[in-house]
């Protein structure tokens, strides 16, 4: 079973010609509904074979594309411990399988690329942010989105950082409170009472609260919102030192060492929510602004040329649009206004992997909060 990454964007970007099989289903948790998974995936299979078949690939070359996925029905161990979807990659050198949060409408494509839009909200940038969780011994830096969360490889990124950040145990007793006067940030500094820590101590914290602090922008991406994790007394601490913008102000208190990723995620996204809410909104009010310009489009030919060179800085795509057609090898665009069939593929499910690959945002719309009116639209960076 695979993790879904973003490094995975460039599998479904490949193209060589072959089929490609994209398999969505929503998965049930709990209760007798479970055992309708394995026959809903069953049925799934079926139909990407008989899918083949009218493509005239023959039974047998058929049977054993699909082998690996018809496996899984029968497998009990596989079906412990799912998640809300199952997405299921399928060619002929590979096979790929990822558990996700998201309840699935069923969906069996062939095309000769792998079908990616129905992922999309885990790509949203909307939706990703990041957790600083700090103690006396160790930091940890979590990327996550609205449905998943990651560790960071500080140590492996940053191997001088991580060496540096090998805290030593301060007294259980030590206890703060802020004060007025104010660090880096605008935040308050960090004023102690009870057990004081010693100046070489306190200077030791900041100096290494500073380097995290011009080491992790390194790290993080797009400006994405910042959340501290840990207990009372490093979080104003930390702020003192902070000079990064998209540091949230309100952080998540106790001790991090022992806490799950998942909860320490449940209780940042309770947090940004408010805050990704906003990005989307600013990103359909930046492109209402430039309504009228060169800067905006919902010409799809023109986007997937756009998004291919890196121009398209957001893409707006209607839930459940389909664009039918193929690239040719000159490049160009032939459409198509029937339905999957031939060489040909969905241009939106194109456009939306190239836009990502070249680190623009792409958000999934209700069809009336489309800001054009249209399935697609696009907002070129220059």
């Amino acid at each position: 079973m695979d993790r879904l990454t973003r490094e995975d964007l460039k599998f479904f970007a490949s193209d060589d010609s072959r089929w490609r099989i994209s398999l969505f289903m929503p998965v049930h948790r709990a209760g007798r509904d479970t055992e309708q998974n394995p026959i809903r995936l069953k049925n799934l299979v079926r139909r990407a074979e008989e899918g083949l078949e009218e493509r005239r690939m023959r039974s047998p070359e058929a049977e054993h594309m699909l082998r690996p996925a018809r496996k899984l029905v029968d497998d009990p161990l596989f079906w412990q411990n799912q998640s809300d979807g199952l997405a299921l990659f399928i060619s002929g050198d590979s096979f790929r399988c990822f558990r996700v949060p998201i309840p699935f409408q069923e969906l069996s494509v062939i095309s000769t690329r792998f079908h990616f839009t129905p992922l999309l909200p885990l790509f949203e940038d909307e939706g990703r942010f990041y957790i600083l969780a700090l103690s006396q011994n160790m930091i940890r830096l979590l990327e996550a989105t609205k449905y998943t969360v990651d560790e960071v490889d500080v140590d492996s990124m940053l191997p001088a950082l991580g060496e540096a950040l090998q805290f030593d145990r301060f007294e259980k007793q030590l206890q703060f409170h802020t004060g007025t006067s104010t660090g880096r940030s605008g935040g308050r500094a960090a004023m102690y009472h009870g057990h004081d820590p010693s100046d070489e101590e306190k200077g030791r914290l900041l100096r290494w609260f500073h380097r995290i602090d011009d080491d992790l922008p390194g790290i993080l991406r797009g400006g994405a919102p910042l959340v501290l994790a840990g207990v009372e007394y490093l979080l104003p601490l930390y702020r003192e030192a902070n000079s990064y913008s998209s540091l949230v102000e309100e952080g998540i208190t106790g001790n991090a060492d022992g806490a799950k990723p998942e909860e320490l995620h449940s209780k940042a996204l309770a947090i940004v929510e408010p805050i990704l809410a906003k990005t989307r909104e600013d990103a359909v009010a930046k492109f209402s602004g430039m309504s009228g310009t060169e800067r905006v489009s919902s010409d799809l030919d023109r986007i997937l040329e756009g998004a291919g060179h890196g121009r398209v800085e957001v893409l707006f795509v209607a839930e459940g649009a389909w664009k039918w057609g193929r690239v040719a090898p000159d490049g160009a665009i032939v459409r198509s206004e029937g339905t999957e069939g031939g060489a040909e593929e969905d241009l939106i499910n194109l456009a939306s992997v190239r836009t990502l690959l070249n680190g623009g945002s792409v958000y999934a719309l209700e069809r009336d909060r489309m800001p054009c009116g249209e399935e697609v639209c696009a907002l070129y960076r220059y």
